[in-house]
């Protein structure tokens, strides 16, 4: 077992504050070198310069023969959520090891699995061991908290240099090296609540923004019901349905003025496969009839972010081959939102995801990943690795 190099790589890349939505050169800058070191063919894509901060950047990397069909991806988010507000035991920044227990910030969410690719990468290049006769391939992508906003120009990139021939992906976010096939899509929508202000002395002069965003919170709730009692459920979800609620609310400028604008941000949570076009048409027709009662002003629905849910086919190579590797009979579900419905919607193949660590402990104070849990993914890739040599 090579687990203690993984630790090592693992205090590396945790040891940069990789924080989402903020410039990422210096992790990627060392992801680089480590894959160039290893032998890897690497092309660095920028983001789209459309999100307005320049400076981020995601990798593919390959290991093995270039023209050969039947490769594999392995693919991770180099990015993390912000540490601010959160009381940590010890600097987020810093691996911290207790016991079998490795604390840091994405040590869970997803360095961890990060750093078992990166040493699998290490371990394919390495001279006096058998050559791969279909590649190995590896996706690092940014800001996939913020939305999976940067896999999109990842797969841009990796649709230039032509047909990616694998068998499929693996994306390894925290399952407890459980293999999982589904999870749910996101779209995340504002609600914006235009109205009319007025002095507070005769706020009937006005029309009250925060009065139609109320209306709205109602809306929400009997959409939700709708769902429920409509949609066909899926039982291997905790949640058979699809989901919707609103986290933010803002609005108003001060106690004596009826406010003029108030918006909502809210999400729907989608089972794998349902449009949610005919939601959002649910809720622009509760807003006019909200604006109706209310005599006047708008409400406007606007779309901030969206990403397919996954439904892969038990039955699929890479599927069997993970169960296989992972040593179990039986594929799961998840109920947090991935990269992989994207990269299997857009590069044609199929993904699963399994990884170590817990989704419970991501974005907590204390996030930590188990040594036993990296050794688990190790022997996972290890297997992996073993297949594309045969």
């Amino acid at each position: 077992m090579s687990v203690s190099k993984i630790e090592t790589i693992l205090s590396t890349l945790v040891g940069f504050p990789s924080v989402c939505g903020l410039p990422n050169g210096e992790i990627i800058d060392w992801i680089e070198a480590h894959l160039l070191a290893s032998g890897a063919r690497v092309r660095r894509v920028p983001g789209d310069p459309a999100t307005g901060v320049p400076g981020r950047y995601s990798l593919f990397a390959a290991i093995g023969p270039e023209e050969e069909a039947g490769g594999i991806v392995l693919s991770a988010h180099a990015d993390v959520v912000p540490v601010t507000g959160q009381n940590w035991s010890s600097d987020p920044f810093v691996l911290t090891r207790h016991d079998d227990r490795l604390y840091g910030r994405g040590s869970s969410d997803m360095k961890g699995f990060l750093a078992c690719m990166l040493n699998l990468a290490r371990e394919a290049g390495r001279e006096g061991r058998p050559a791969l006769k279909r590649p190995l391939y590896l996706a690092i992508s940014h800001d996939e908290e913020l939305g999976c906003l940067g896999v999109r120009s990842l797969i841009d990139g990796i649709r230039e240099e032509g047909d990616l021939q694998a068998v499929g992906c693996i994306v390894g976010e925290p399952t407890g090296m459980q293999v999982a096939v589904a999870h749910k899509g996101k779209i995340a929508f504002e609600i914006i609540c235009r109205g009319q202000a007025a002095h507070s002395a005769n706020p009937f002069l006005g029309k009250s923004a925060i009065t139609l965003a109320g209306d709205m919170v109602g809306a929400l709730s009997r959409l939700q019901e709708h769902i429920r009692q409509t949609e066909r459920h899926d039982g291997r979800f905790e949640v058979p349905f699809s989901t919707v609620q609103a986290g933010l609310i803002s609005g108003g400028a001060a106690l004596n003025i009826v406010p003029d604008l108030c918006t909502l941000t809210a999400e729907l949570r989608l089972l794998p496969g349902q449009d949610g076009a005919p939601y959002l048409d649910w809720l622009e027709n509760a807003g006019r009839e909200a604006v109706g009662k209310l005599g006047g002003g708008a409400v406007e629905l606007r779309v901030i972010n969206s990403y397919p849910g996954l439904n892969a086919v038990p039955s699929s190579d890479i599927c069997s081959l993970a169960l296989h590797e992972a040593g179990q009979n039986q594929v799961g579900t998840i109920d947090f939102g991935t990269e992989a419905g994207l990269l299997s919607e857009h590069l044609g193949m199929d993904c699963i995801v399994c990884g170590p660590g817990s989704i419970a402990r991501a974005h907590k104070a204390d996030e930590y990943v188990t040594l036993p849990e990296l050794a688990a993914a190790e022997r996972f890739l290890n297997g992996v690795l073993e297949h594309l040599r045969r």
